[in-house]
């Protein structure tokens, strides 16, 4: 589990890992932090999968034709894959923490920085990557655009199923609020790079108990194998370590 994860990938133990624990006290508010936009072409979604480890949607990124811009980053990053880590029950499962509070799931929205060439350069690189998270709540006023890609469940239940997802512009799925957090971190899973700048938002977006329930139907094991149910996907907060947390809002 992640608390060995260090034995084979060192990263694991770097200085700027994520998630982390966000304390509304220590957070610095930042007047200067211009506002973020996503421009996302709905003709880049390709496929939807269910790597063992999370549902994933992934984008033709072979060209600019969607990216994400303004905030903290300097340039417009591509968008790669969105993915997402989730509990097994309500009360938890998001990665990063506020104040306190967890989540039912957080979704990443993975974008790299083409001035490194591809997506294995922009790994090497502190400005490398830039991941857009996005907190999921439980609630009855289920956000409709996640349908999407709960509807496509069924078709990846297991481990290596991948089944084609065309047609889907994922900035339907971003709050209507565009205040954020950010700072520099790393991915989540192993060999947890540390290239990424974090854009948190602040507001999360509601889904059904019937949607998170879908989302735990999914299988860690091939098709051949007993059904072990894909939940607590999520890696525990990582020492800060001296970093500082800007927000976009007071």
């Amino acid at each position: 589990g992640p608390a060995r994860w260090h034995e084979n990938y060192p990263n694991a133990k770097g200085d700027k890992q994520s998630p982390i624990e966000i304390n509304s006290k220590e957070v610095k508010h930042e007047p200067s932090l211009p506002a973020w936009h996503a421009s996302y072409d709905p003709g880049a979604a390709k496929t939807i999968l269910n790597n063992g480890r999370t549902c994933r949607v992934v984008f033709d990124d072979s060209f600019d034709r969607s990216v994400l811009r303004g905030g903290p980053l300097s340039g417009a990053y591509r968008l790669r894959q969105l993915h997402l880590h989730w509990g097994s029950s309500d009360d938890h499962g998001s990665e990063h923490v506020i104040d306190g509070v967890k989540y039912a799931a957080e979704l990443h929205m993975v974008h790299w920085n083409p001035k490194h060439g591809n997506f294995a350069g922009a790994l090497k690189q502190p400005d490398g990557v830039a991941v857009v998270g996005i907190f999921l709540k439980v609630g009855t006023t289920p956000k409709p655009e996640m349908k999407r890609i709960l509807e496509e469940i069924d078709n990846i239940k297991t481990k290596g199923k991948e089944a084609p997802f065309q047609h889907f512009d994922p900035s339907i799925l971003f709050p209507k609020s565009r205040d954020y957090w950010t700072y520099h971190g790393s991915f989540t899973t192993p060999p947890c790079e540390e290239c990424i700048t974090w854009i948190l938002l602040r507001e999360p977006i509601e889904v059904s108990p019937d949607q998170m329930a879908r989302l735990r139907s999914l299988s860690k094991n091939p098709e051949n194998e007993p059904m072990i149910p894909l939940v607590d996907n999520w890696r525990p907060p990582q020492p800060v370590k001296g970093r500082v947390v800007k927000a976009s809002f007071k």
